[in-house]
């Protein structure tokens, strides 16, 4: 993804936001299929992933899924469920407080990781059996975004998410 240069008018939108983020849950899928466990604190390896995850083996782009806390009740109602728990939806961390589509191409700090959003994260076809009918498509446009790993360091619950802004954007 392209973005606007930092010092025009769009870049300047585009990297301003409320205010910083907030880790709310952790958590690693150690293997396929199997329920996600969830942590106070984790792991994140540069170049693979967070320790104890099935992905942490170097998975590039995809080193760890992030998903915003404020999509939990959408992807609930759209399902016809009154609630959703993050394990559910199989994502690494949940984060409150900001827009996470807003960090796509960006670099941002996580707890002591380095971060760069990659991609949005897409639902599979598990989201139909874990939700329910139409689970898949309840998903869409709200499963958060996927980033690949810069510098390791620790991530905690209640940690910050800061965007990192340079002269790139």
């Amino acid at each position: 993804m392209s973005l606007p240069p930092a010092d025009s008018a769009l870049g300047k939108l585009m990297s301003t936001l409320p205010r910083p983020g907030r880790v709310e849950w952790i958590g690693v899928r150690p293997a396929r299929g199997v329920p996600m466990q969830p942590l106070q604190q984790v792991l994140a390896q540069a170049g693979a992933g967070l320790v104890g995850d099935r992905y942490a083996s170097g998975s590039g782009k995809r080193g760890i899924t992030l998903i915003q806390a404020e999509h939990l009740p959408a992807i609930a109602a759209l399902a016809g469920l009154e609630s959703v728990e993050a394990a559910t939806l199989r994502r690494n961390i949940v984060i409150s407080g900001l827009p996470l589509i807003a960090l796509k191409g960006r670099r941002f700090r996580l707890g002591e990781a380095l971060l760069e959003a990659t991609e949005e994260c897409d639902p599979c076809s598990m989201m139909e059996a874990a939700l329910g009918p139409g689970g898949y498509n309840a998903m869409r446009g709200h499963g958060g975004l996927c980033a690949r790993i810069l510098e390791g360091g620790e991530i905690r619950c209640g940690d910050a998410l800061v965007p990192v802004i340079d002269a790139a954007g």
